[in-house]
């Protein structure tokens, strides 16, 4: 009997181990590798670790190389993410303007060759003014956007060629992506301390290289017949649906709240950033530390969608938002204990305490934000889904964007700098506040549980034509953005 159990157990150790080998061959198979080895490059690599290097460097750079004040920092950091704002109109472009012919392969090609270039301004060149290195940031965070969108719209496609499969390439954009963040938040402190931040700008070259080779290996067919006047019609159809749709209190009340709960979010992590890096009133984190923290965050982040979708992802909008909101502003106020040294009175060791405040706080963040998803999933009017989701998720970028102006005037008016953090923990307290405020504006949240229709009928069904870009494909492709 023991021996018959001994062998059930290395069977199943066996399984284990080669059931994700299994499941690339089979979704290689089904789909061939170029699909999987693009979705592993733009997910895995060009996002995911990309993500991690990113932020550890350019807060670096702003801080060590530009000199900036927190405040300034902060402002910065929002107008970076405008690229994001403006994903509906890559997402259109991809969908509906072919470049030769093809309407993939070239927007690879061209968001990997931004990509790489704004990234090497920064990393080879000396004494850059604050206003061209946010330019290259920003251009470099356009090539990621477009690559995003693309990469979603060939994901899409492969759904409805391939639908037993839809969950599976969902599975594989998000595994790619949170791995890629671990490495890269894993790696993004030991490679700044080393080679500094402008040598991880070269290195992020090399992700938004490989994007290139994605548009190169590739294989789609030719669009056989394109008129712009049936090309501006069809865009012209999908604006007047959108707005429609905007008007309809089903949509605009919980789009309202969705902007409110993220901008009354007052995003004031620069000055947190510098602080954790300041020598006399802070703890003086090295730059491996910080990396270490910001990993333990994705860890967080992760464990919040698992917990989601294991736990509360059958439960009412409104009451997983009530809880959810409540706790976040709740575990802010953790950053407040760190900023008075409170954790020291209690023989809490500055690193095990911000370790522990970063896991709860983005695993909280995670759980706020994945009804929010979902409910923007409920939202699209049918004929024009993935256009419409990507402009939801711009209003959500709009609504991060003010929260980091925000907390850019915030850190100005309390005169938190470089060197004076007095008031710190008054920003911190203020934020707690604010992060609570949306609990009173869950009267715009639809009660419905997530498994019930929100949408009146007429924008259920809506009548669609014939492709203007080729014949088997649907009107407009949907893109889909799994994570924020």
């Amino acid at each position: 009997m023991d021996e018959q159990e001994e062998s059930i157990k290395r069977r199943k150790d066996g399984n284990l181990i080669w059931r994700p080998v299994n499941w690339f061959k089979k979704l290689s198979d089904e789909l061939s590798w170029r699909f999987v080895l693009s979705v592993i490059i733009v997910y895995g690599i060009n996002q995911g670790i990309s993500i991690g290097l990113y932020r550890v460097s350019v807060q670096y750079y702003m801080k060590d190389v530009l000199k900036l004040q927190p405040s300034e920092a902060q402002f910065y950091s929002g107008i970076i993410g405008i690229p994001w704002i403006i994903k509906p109109l890559w997402g259109l472009m991809t969908d509906i303007v072919p470049i030769f012919r093809l309407r993939r392969r070239p927007y690879f090609i061209f968001a990997g060759l931004v990509g790489s270039i704004a990234m090497l301004i920064p990393a080879f060149s000396t004494n850059l003014p604050a206003v061209c290195a946010i330019l290259s940031f920003m251009t470099a965070g356009a090539g990621v956007a477009i690559a995003d969108v693309t990469i979603d719209a060939c994901v899409t496609e492969n759904s409805i060629s391939h639908p037993s499969l839809a969950g599976d390439m969902q599975s594989l954009c998000g595994v790619s992506s949170s791995i890629g963040q671990l490495v890269g938040f894993a790696l993004s402190g030991v490679l700044v301390h080393i080679i500094g931040p402008q040598g991880v700008f070269g290195v992020l070259s090399i992700p938004a290289g490989l994007v290139i080779l994605v548009g190169l290996m590739l294989q789609e067919p030719l669009v056989h017949s394109y008129s712009h006047k049936r090309v501006r019609q069809k865009f012209l159809d999908a604006i007047k649906t959108m707005v429609t749709a905007l008007k309809t209190p089903e949509v605009w009340r919980p789009c309202l709240y969705m902007y409110l709960s993220l901008a009354l979010g007052v995003s004031i992590h620069e000055g947190m950033f510098y602080w954790y890096t300041d020598a006399k009133t802070g703890p003086s984190f090295s730059q491996e530390v910080i990396g270490s923290i910001f990993s333990v965050g994705a860890v967080g982040s992760l464990l919040g969608v698992l917990l989601y979708q294991n736990v509360f992802r059958s439960h009412p909008f409104r009451g997983v938002l009530f809880w959810t909101q409540l706790l976040y502003g709740a575990s802010s106020l953790l950053d407040l204990a760190l900023v008075l040294r409170l954790n020291l009175k209690l023989n809490v060791p500055d690193y095990i305490f911000v370790v522990m405040d970063e896991g709860v706080s983005k695993m909280i963040g995670r759980l706020r934000w994945m009804p929010l998803l979902v409910l923007s999933s409920k939202l699209c009017p049918s004929g024009i889904e993935g256009t419409f989701f990507a402009l939801l998720m711009s209003i959500d970028h709009i609504g991060t964007l003010t929260s980091s102006w925000a907390g850019s005037v915030l850190l100005h008016a309390l005169n938190v700098t470089r060197t004076r953090f007095d008031s710190l923990w008054v920003a911190i307290f203020i934020r707690s506040i604010a992060r609570i405020l949306p609990i009173g504006l869950l009267f715009l949240v639809p009660s419905n549980d997530p498994n019930s229709t929100i949408l009146p009928s007429e924008l259920l069904t809506t009548k669609r034509g014939d492709d203007v870009l080729g014949s088997g494909d649907s009107e407009m492709i949907s893109l889909v953005h799994n994570s924020m």
